[in-house]
Order: structure tokens, then sequence, then C-alpha cells
């Protein structure tokens, strides 16, 4: 068939509904009206249109049947594809102003410390006597206005593309994790006396999911690196830095993203919780360690 004749048959067929213009010879199996390849949903009988998939009409269908799919194989976000992300900004935003306004009553009482009382700490002794919860809430705590700039910047550059990419509950589990990573490394290994907060171990584990996202999509990774170079050099270069925590935030977002994106489809489910709960183990038994040594 020649150019002309392809023309002609194209221009012969019915214009998809949502594509005007793009002819298609195929229609969706509920509402019977023409879709193009790229609104085509496969369905159990022929093919359905997003409307239809999301409305879940016809008889017989929830309205999550053959529900959209990220390529994480997450549900595709309803409503604003960044809410989480601008959430868990909203969060740090507020815990920062608390920070402010309360001082050092407030934010001794939340970061991430070892085992020995520090001047002016009131004697508490942090999470080698039990303190767990401190492994989560130095993630929402900042030391000023750079630092928490810094974090949003890229939280908001790296979240929004990623809740879309991966679902929201994926997301989520990929930045708790991660930054649960960078703070057990943290205890591990920086000085027992060393007080350590922010939400950089979960920053950095966006960054090391983004990058193997990028790869499995076969995209230019060119400035997702640059910038991850630029920030592993900031992190070896200037004092006063966790480098433990981005490290272990890195070597977590990068295990939780390959578990994410490269999981067979068959066993999808396992291999993405799975990994999950496999960087949890491994951060729960550096801190059993480190609590041992410190106790």
């Amino acid at each position: 068939m020649n150019q002309d004749q392809d023309e002609a048959r194209q221009s012969s067929l019915p214009s998809c509904y949502r594509h005007p213009g793009v002819g298609t010879g195929i229609s969706c199996t509920r509402c019977e009206r023409p879709i193009c390849p790229s609104c085509m949903i496969s369905a159990s009988v022929g093919f359905q249109c997003p409307e239809c998939v999301r409305s879940g009409s016809g008889t017989g269908h929830a309205p999550t049947a053959n529900r959209p799919r990220t390529v994480a194989g997450g549900a595709l976000p309803a409503g604003d594809p960044q809410l989480l992300t601008k959430i868990l900004i909203g969060i740090n935003l507020a815990a920062f102003l608390v920070q402010e306004v309360v001082g050092f009553r407030f934010t001794g009482a939340f970061y991430l410390l070892g085992g020995w009382p520090v001047q002016g700490f009131d004697g508490v002794q942090g999470v080698a006597e039990g303190q767990w919860y401190r492994l989560l809430t130095s993630m929402f705590l900042h030391g000023g206005y750079a630092h928490i700039a810094f974090n949003m910047l890229s939280l908001w550059w790296l979240g929004g593309p990623l809740e879309a990419a991966l679902g929201r509950a994926r997301y989520l589990a990929l930045y708790f994790v991660s930054g649960l990573a960078g703070g057990a490394l943290t205890y591990l290994l920086a000085a027992p006396n060393e007080p350590s907060l922010g939400a950089s171990g979960a920053i950095f584990g966006l960054f090391g999911a983004m990058a193997v996202l990028m790869r499995r999509m076969k995209y230019d990774m060119r400035p997702v690196i640059g910038l991850l170079v630029v920030n592993l050099i900031i992190t070896f270069t200037w004092s006063g830095i966790a480098w433990q925590a981005h490290v272990g935030g890195l070597a977590a977002g990068v295990l939780v993203g390959v578990g994410m994106v490269h999981a067979p489809a068959q066993r999808r489910a396992l291999a993405q919780w799975g990994s999950c709960v496999l960087v949890l183990a491994v951060s729960v038994a550096l801190v059993l360690i480190r609590t041992a040594q410190l106790t």
C-alpha cells in the first residue's frame, strides 16, 4: 500500500473521540466510541476507553477493573498527581516553623541522637535509651533556612515525577524507608553525642530511585547524575553534613527503586514490598548493633 492509499484509508476511518483527526478502526467495547491506540486499554474482551475504565460503566465491571497502572504497577493517582509531595513539604515546613518559634526545647526532643547526654540536652539519652521515634521525627527537622530550602526544592523536583511514576503507596514507602535507612547508618557510624536532623536521607533515596527509573525508561540520565554528583561532592567537602544519612538514603533508594521498577509482573507485589522490608530489616539491625555498643 503506497502513502496516498494509506492516507486515503486513514481519512475514511472514524476519528478517535479523544484525539480528533486520528483515524481508527477500533471502538470501545462499552460505549462503542472510536478509540486510537493511545487510548486503548486492554480488557477481557476487546479494548475500552479511559473514561469507561475510570467510571466502571457496563454490567459486571467494578470501577477499578482494568484501571490504568503506573510503570511500577501502582494505580494512577486520582486528582492532584503531586498530592503526597505537597503534603510532605507542608509537614517539613510546619515542623521548621515550630522549631523557629519554640527553639531547642522542641528540636532537642526530636532530632537523632546517640547514647550519651549532650550539654543542654537535659540528660535525655536518645535512641540508645529506646527512643526509636527519633529515627522518624528527625527526618522532618532542619538546621536552618538554607538546609530546609535545599531539601524542599529537591523534594519538589524529584517527588512529583516519582509519585506519578510509582503510585502514592510505593512513593511513600520509598520516602520513609530511605529516610529511616539514612538515620540508621548515621546512628551506627556518627559520634554518639553528635545530633543529626534533616530530610536528606529521604531526598537522597529519591535521587537513587529516580536514577533507576530513568535508566529503566531509557531517558537521558545526565541531568540527574550530574545533580547527584554535585550533591555528593558537597556532602563530603562541607563540614557539618551527616554524610552517613546521604549515603544510607541513596543506597536504600537504589535498592527499593530496583525492586519497584524491575519487579517481574507475576511477582510484582512480592518483589516491591519485599525490597522495602529487606531495607527496613537491615536498618533495624544497624540500630540494634549500635545500641548494643552504647549501652
